[in-house]
């Protein structure tokens, strides 16, 4: 009872550092905080602003595989520790950068050390993610929601603290960022630790009086930790596995429920049922649930990253239109606004999809792909309102939406990861569904920028001024609508290929039934 009790001690606190570290993690959100003003002072054009934006976004996505691997075979502390280094590695030079001026850095150098910042994010990430997901494999979902939720919120986290340490102080915000997420990954390494499982059965021997028995019979431990008394048993031997099914079990739960079978036995309860099948690498090209994963996650992550990253530009477009004699202070504090609303509705929608998917699973026995459709849903009537609003009074609505939809979106699909493909290359396989989002956010986001470009005009001192208002970037989100709609559409695909394949699964489990 003891050593259980630690044990949840371990992981509760394993728990609170992965979510700090998360907190830290998502600071790419805040771009469009202090990206205009940098852009200013650098004499940029809206192009090359969003093609440092993407460079950081690559750095989070496409080195999801590399950490992931890191982190499935090493453990969450080097990944942690690596992003620490990126993190003030990538911030500090853009820091630099800023103080000097038009003559600070170039845009490839800049495009670098932004992709350092991603690289840092990403990293840290994984390793918060992997250790919430192993650590709590009965509330998987929940447990996921704090780092993930973590994540959505660390944007709104420094943009406050800067605008009460550093008031309409761009260079400030940026030392903040160069400092503050490198000390927060960096101290919660020492408190990262992945708590083993704890599986109610144990093996008895495989030989008798030296004769070689084809089948390992097992008996249940006596454990507090566990009160179920329908888990996979092997009575006799030439028997297969009797699997009671039940619908509000969690799929980690049976996977830890079987440790102790021999292999082939769980080679023959895996083959009966494809939720146990921890599958990753190459091997995932050939599944139709990872290209369904893949699709969504492109195509709704690609539409919040175009906002998210240029949110700042629209609050400047409208508002120069709305009031031309706006000061300078007011358009970066409604910025800071927009980004810190951005953040706080991201983290809502995060923590609210990963527990109502629990709820949607285990108590409703839903898929947890309508948290997706939400999310797509929610995306589709904030381009709506990103089409029509001009008066820069009501573009809250607009980071709202947005926020809460990519909330939902990456608080419900670790899950559905897991879901698919197990739990034991999670890092890997997130690492492989966060591609998508390279190539849906960098269209976007190119787009947005051809198109605000087009409408810009290039003033004396070199800066870049769009005062058509909505004009400036409506085409982007007719775009994305269209997207978003497609979104929703492959969201349904996953439910029904997801109900298709339970009703599957539960006629094999008769016919197996009939057949012992």
């Amino acid at each position: 009872m003891g050593s259980i009790k630690a044990q949840n001690t371990i992981r509760i606190v394993s728990l609170v550092a992965a979510t700090a570290a998360s907190l830290a993690s998502g600071t790419n959100y805040a771009y469009s905080a202090w990206e205009p003003q940098l852009a200013e002072r650098l004499k940029l054009s809206a192009t090359e602003g969003e093609l440092i934006g993407t460079f950081g976004n690559l750095g989070m996505y496409i080195t999801g595989i590399p950490f992931g691997i890191l982190v499935d075979q090493k453990g969450p502390r080097a990944a942690a520790l690596i992003g620490a280094l990126c993190l003030a590695a990538g911030y500090f030079p853009i820091h630099q950068a800023y103080d000097r001026g038009m003559d600070g850095m170039s845009t490839s150098l800049l495009c670098f050390f932004s992709f350092l910042t991603g690289m840092g994010s990403c990293s840290s990430f994984q390793a918060s993610l992997k250790t919430a997901a192993l650590n709590w494999p009965q509330h998987r979902g929940t447990a996921t929601a704090f780092p993930v939720a973590a994540f959505g919120l660390s944007a709104f986290f420094f943009s406050t603290i800067s605008s009460i340490v550093f008031p309409d102080n761009t260079s400030g915000f940026l030392l903040l960022l160069a400092i503050g997420t490198s000390a927060i990954v960096f101290g919660s390494i020492f408190f990262l630790h992945i708590v083993p499982a704890h599986s109610p059965y144990t093996a008895i021997p495989s030989s008798d009086g030296g004769r070689r028995v084809d089948s390992t019979e097992l008996y249940r431990t006596h454990s507090t930790s566990s009160s179920r008394s329908t888990q996979p048993v092997l009575n006799e031997p030439g028997k297969r596995p009797s699997v009671p099914h039940r619908a509000d079990t969690d799929e980690d739960d049976d996977i830890a429920s079987v440790a102790s079978i021999p292999d082939d036995a769980v080679q023959n309860m895996r083959s009966k049922c494809s939720r146990w099948v921890d599958m990753s690498g190459l091997a995932l090209l050939l599944k139709q649930e990872f290209w369904q994963l893949w699709l969504q996650m492109g195509l709704l992550s690609g539409i919040g990253l175009m906002t998210i990253n240029n949110i700042g530009n629209n609050t400047q477009a409208l508002w120069r239109h709305f009031d031309t004699s706006v000061p300078e202070a007011t358009i970066m504090n409604q910025q800071s606004f927009h980004v810190s609303v951005l953040s706080f509705m991201s983290f809502t929608g995060r923590l609210l999809s990963g527990v109502s998917s629990d709820i949607l699973v285990k108590r409703l026995h839903a898929s947890r792909f309508w948290c997706a459709t939400a999310a797509g849903t929610i995306f589709a009537l904030a381009q709506v309102a990103a089409m029509n609003i001009e008066n820069p009074h009501k573009l809250w609505i607009v980071s709202s939406l947005t926020g809460l939809a990519y909330g939902f979106l990456f608080g419900v699909m670790p899950a559905l990861v897991v879901d698919s493909f197990g739990g034991s290359n999670l890092s890997v396989n997130w690492g492989f569904i966060t591609l998508a989002p390279i190539v849906s956010g960098n269209i976007f986001n190119l787009f947005y920028g051809v198109i605000y470009d087009h409408h810009s005009t290039v003033a004396a001192g070199g800066e870049r001024e769009c005062g058509d208002g909505l004009a400036c970037f409506k085409k982007a989100y007719i775009l994305t609508f269209f997207a978003s709609i497609a979104g929703i559409a492959v969201s349904w695909w996953g439910v029904r290929h997801q109900r298709t394949v339970q009703q599957r699964l539960e006629k094999e489990r008769q016919d197996d039934h009939r057949g012992a």
